[in-house]
């Protein structure tokens, strides 16, 4: 059985999340340290973005501002992510790594084994979502909402047809970085005053269909999920479903100074939050 290296950061500011999962996926491609996983929150709550995301025409920036949410743009593709009461994750693995498979769809299986072990662990049948219909497989394309969780993609985790947890994956230097959110609750209203919409109407509609489209564990639970429940369930889920251990792992001073640096020089920049 492989040995992964864990990291529990805790919950940490958005752009120190997103520059350690960065620093991350750089120190695997130099070889520097073993495939890792990590798990993670966020101070403030904080809505992310995904990399190709248009600010200007999709978020709701008062929102954001009148809720004291943090914002972040993510390395990663995909579309806005309310992280409030949730537990995030990230794995790092390198592309040639033998379990690995080459193209997106698959590799993005074989990583959410571990999600879906870990949702059985906590008492829920969770499964693969695959779209099946053309209808679905164009919605994919062409996203209707800015919003993450308004419809699963391929092989993302369903609890009676309702997406459960959504991820988002890049690929650099001949590295994997796949991060996702398992929500614990969500709030809707919130969530959704986010988001720009051409009309009220279609917030309305937006919203309504969401409630068919995705679900929090607790919504799905007789007793609530507590965030160290999830961390100890997930873990588990991780290493049954990838087949592997994980050793804990503290980053070293040197380590941490990298990722502040990055933090400052990329992920709170405007330059970068705002730059589509």
């Amino acid at each position: 059985m492989e040995t992964w290296r864990f990291i529990d950061s805790g919950s940490r500011t958005p752009a120190y999340n997103m520059a350690l999962d960065e620093a991350l996926l750089d120190w695997h491609s130099k070889g520097k340290i073993p495939p890792t996983i990590r798990f993670y929150g966020w101070d403030p709550p904080t809505l992310s973005i995904g990399y190709f995301q248009k600010v200007k025409k999709e978020i709701n920036l008062d929102a954001v501002k009148k809720y004291g949410l943090g914002f972040v743009r993510r390395p990663t593709g995909g579309r806005g992510v309310l992280h409030d009461k949730e537990l995030t994750y990230s794995v790092i693995v390198s592309e040639a790594h033998p379990e690995m498979p080459a193209t997106v769809t698959e590799a993005y299986r074989v990583i959410s084994q571990g999600i879906l072990e870990g949702f059985r662990e906590v008492g829920l049948d969770a499964y693969f979502a695959v779209p099946r219909s053309q209808e679905e497989k164009d919605a994919l394309k062409n996203p209707r909402s800015a919003v993450c969780f308004d419809a699963p993609s391929w092989y993302e985790l369903v609890v009676e047809g309702r997406k459960v947890a959504g991820s988002a994956q890049t690929r650099q230097k001949g590295v994997i970085l796949q991060h996702g959110s398992i929500i614990l609750d969500i709030d809707e209203d919130k969530l959704f005053d986010l988001f720009l919409y051409s009309s009220d109407r279609v917030r309305e509609r937006m919203q309504r269909n969401f409630k068919n489209k995705a679900v929090a564990i607790n919504a799905l639970r007789s007793t609530p999920l507590t965030i160290e429940e999830a961390r100890a369930a997930f873990k588990k889920g991780f290493e049954k479903g990838l087949n592997i251990q994980l050793e804990p792992y503290q980053l070293s001073e040197e380590e941490e100074m990298e990722v502040q640096r990055i933090a400052k020089d990329r992920y709170e920049q405007e330059a970068w939050n705002f730059r589509k």
